[in-house]
């Protein structure tokens, strides 16, 4: 995160969003949907299912799909001309993993009372209801896992753009670490960056087996005699 100033001079804290390039890699429909497949960064090494899917495109290493009714194909490249200064967007992340945490942390409980007879009882949950049913109800906040889960926040603004650099600002804070992936996503259509040529599918050889007939029978060596050869 870092801070800008408008025109007026009031400081803006704004987080940097680097935008690599993003390509897409699928197009298919499911449940009356138009789904679309991007993939974006650089792979070092594909297994050979998914360099078969990105057969004829670079090797990416993340793909991400959505939900849309604007036509696209295999191939295109969805240009940072797409957002502008002052849209409003979603920003979906993963947030960072805290661990196994308890429930002053993970709920904000206030604790048990530091007075004489609490002895180590300052952050402990306290009752988790009544013992009529003898069991624990589904949902009772309780201590466990915190973090590391897929978070959306909504209605961000996007304070200015920097095509050179490939970078959006966006105001506020978005989820997950620091070099962490994020989906940007806003109303309206994508722009592509420039109009490609399409990329064929991987092709698939189809073996036909040939009538019994029709085949060559198989070649039988001849065995030739040597000839004598007299002392």
């Amino acid at each position: 995160m870092t801070q800008v100033f408008r025109e007026d001079g009031t400081v803006v804290p704004v987080t940097r969003v680097r935008v690599q390039p993003c390509v897409v890699t699928r197009v298919y429909s499911q449940a009356g949907k138009q789904l679309v497949q991007i993939g974006t960064g650089e792979a070092k090494a594909l297994n050979k299912p998914m360099a078969g899917h990105l057969s004829g495109l670079p090797s990416f290493a993340k793909l991400r799909e959505y939900a849309t009714e604007q036509s696209l194909k295999r191939g295109d490249t969805l240009a940072l001309a797409s957002f502008a200064a002052g849209d409003r967007v979603s920003v979906v992340g993963q947030s960072k993993g805290k661990g196994f945490q308890g429930v002053v942390k993970r709920h904000g409980f206030g604790g048990g009372p530091a007075s004489h007879g609490h002895k180590d009882n300052l952050r402990m949950p306290g009752s988790i209801g009544s013992t009529n049913a003898q069991r624990v109800f589904k949902g009772t906040r309780m201590g466990g896992h915190m973090g590391d889960d897929r978070v959306t926040v909504h209605n961000l603004e996007i304070v200015t753009i920097d095509e050179a650099a490939g970078e959006v600002l966006v105001k506020g804070a978005v989820p997950g670490a620091r070099g962490g992936l994020v989906m940007v996503m806003a109303e309206g259509e994508m722009v592509v960056a420039a109009a490609t040529a399409p990329v064929a599918e991987a092709p698939v050889e189809e073996v036909v087996a040939a009538p019994v007939e029709e085949q060559a029978a198989p070649a039988v060596a001849e065995e030739v005699a040597a000839p004598a050869v007299s002392e």
